[in-house]
Parts: structure tokens; C-alpha cells; sequence
């Protein structure tokens, strides 16, 4: 790639995207909000890639957006554009790709960083990481659909104060709130969140993928819909070839071997 702003590495069944513009705390720019958007829809579009890992150089997850580029005139693209062509469609692609995504927050996520790491399936952070609706302090209003998540993961009036008064909370809290699923040491976070998803690659992904549906639909579904869908799905899943292999391995007492089908 030309473009080194994001970073791609594959391991196994696992691809690793890593943010790379560490000057500027991993804050986007359009050049690096398309080309990680590319990045998912190869990782989506690659069959043999069952779990996808995320992750920031340096010493942060990703500030967000750069302020740097709206506030250049020749190169601000304008917020109707960043919204509807860069963060949008980052946040749908990482909901929709029905493959399991880690992301491994190293430091700060702030504004549009903190909304894309809670857009994720399972966050890990280190202890030196922190989440910070940032949008307050310089008058706009949240976006890459935090008012959408982070009320429902941590409830209707804490998401208001931390939106409303900006405050910074530290990985830790972030655990204890409900957040995010884990907080480890800055030496083990990475290697558990590495761990993390290589174990979900070996899982049945097919099925995870659709727990991932399910999810997504919940949030909107009656319950009767739900029940629906999770009928249909199970279905579904009950004819995949990661089910016929796990119950032959559960009834011979030994370990299945998933294939994602």
C-alpha cells in the first residue's frame, strides 16, 4: 500500500488493522477514514480471515477527527461529507461484517475514536487507555453513532453526563460501567486481545456472525421479532457444518475443529 495510515497484518485466521498515523494520535483524515473503510470490505469479502483485531500505533487509539483537515479550507471536506462518507459508513461495516471484531484500545479514544472502539464486538483495554466524548468541549454534538451504543451499554443518564460534560474515563471505570468487556496491564492487553481473537477465529464463526445479526436486531426488535429471528437463524444454524461438527465432537469426547461453515 502506498497509503501507510493504516496498517493490515495477517496471522492465521486473524487480520490485525492497526490506525498508523501516531503524530496525529490516529486521528482521521479522508485519506485514512476510505482506506480503512477498504481494509474492512477486504477483510469482509476474504473467506479465510474469521476474526478481525483493531488496534492504534502509538500512544493513542485514535483521537478522532483531524482538526487539522477542517479547519485547512482547501482541505475540509465539509461535516455533511466526513459524516456520511467516512464515519457512517466505518460504523456499518464493522456492525455488519458478520465476523467477530476485537479492538485492542492502547490509549486515548476520543470523540469518533472512542464511538468506533464501542461500535466493536469485544473491547480489551490497557490500563492506560481511556474513553472520552470529546464533542462538548469544542460545540458539536456526539456522532459515529455513540448516542446510538452508548446508552444502551451503560444507560440512559451516565451517557448523558459523560456527552454533556466531556469527562474522561479511565479504562478501569470503563470495565466497571459495563463499557467495555476487560481491562489488562499495558504489557498484557495486546497479547490478550491477540489471544481473544484468535480464539474466536476457530470458533463457529458462521454462528457468530449471526449472534452478530441478532445483536444488531435486537435493538430495535419487538420481542416477538426477536423470537422470530432467532428461530430462523437457529435454523440455520443447526444446518451448518460447525454444528454437525461440534456435537460429534461433544458426543466422541474430543476437541472440534471449526471450519467457519
Amino acid at each position: 500500500m502506498t497509503d501507510q495510515s493504516i496498517l493490515k497484518t495477517i496471522n492465521g485466521n486473524v487480520a490485525t488493522l492497526t490506525l498508523n498515523r501516531p503524530k496525529g494520535f490516529n486521528s482521521f483524515n479522508r485519506e485514512m477514514a476510505l482506506l480503512f473503510q477498504d481494509e474492512l470490505k477486504a477483510c469482509d469479502k476474504d473467506d479465510s480471515i474469521r476474526a478481525i483485531l483493531l488496534t492504534g500505533e502509538g500512544k493513542a487509539f485514535c483521537a478522532g477527527q483531524d482538526l487539522k483537515e477542517v479547519t485547512t479550507p482547501e482541505l475540509n471536506p465539509g461535516f455533511k461529507k466526513i459524516l456520511k462518507k467516512h464515519y457512517n459508513p466505518i460504523i456499518e461495516l464493522i456492525r455488519n461484517i458478520e465476523k467477530p471484531i476485537v479492538c485492542a484500545v492502547n490509549g486515548v479514544a476520543a470523540g469518533a475514536g472512542a464511538n468506533i472502539a464501542l461500535a466493536c464486538d469485544i473491547v480489551i483495554a490497557s490500563e492506560h487507555a481511556s474513553f472520552i466524548q470529546a464533542f462538548s468541549k469544542i460545540g458539536l454534538v456526539p456522532d459515529s453513532a455513540g448516542t446510538f451504543f452508548l446508552p444502551r451499554l451503560i444507560g440512559f443518564q451516565k451517557a448523558s453526563a459523560l456527552m454533556m460534560l466531556g469527562d474522561k474515563v479511565s479504562a478501569k471505570e470503563a470495565e466497571e460501567l459495563g463499557m467495555i468487556y476487560k481491562t489488562f496491564s499495558a504489557e498484557e492487553y495486546f497479547s490478550e486481545a491477540k489471544k481473544t481473537a484468535q480464539t474466536l477465529s476457530q470458533m463457529p464463526t458462521k454462528a457468530l456472525g449471526m449472534t452478530k445479526r441478532l445483536l444488531n436486531q435486537s435493538m430495535t426488535n419487538t420481542l416477538t421479532e426477536q423470537l422470530e429471528l432467532e428461530g430462523k437463524l437457529q435454523i440455520e444454524a443447526a444446518q451448518s457444518e460447525d454444528y454437525a461438527e461440534g456435537v460429534d465432537a461433544f458426543v466422541n469426547k474430543r476437541k472440534p475443529e471449526f471450519k467457519g461453515k
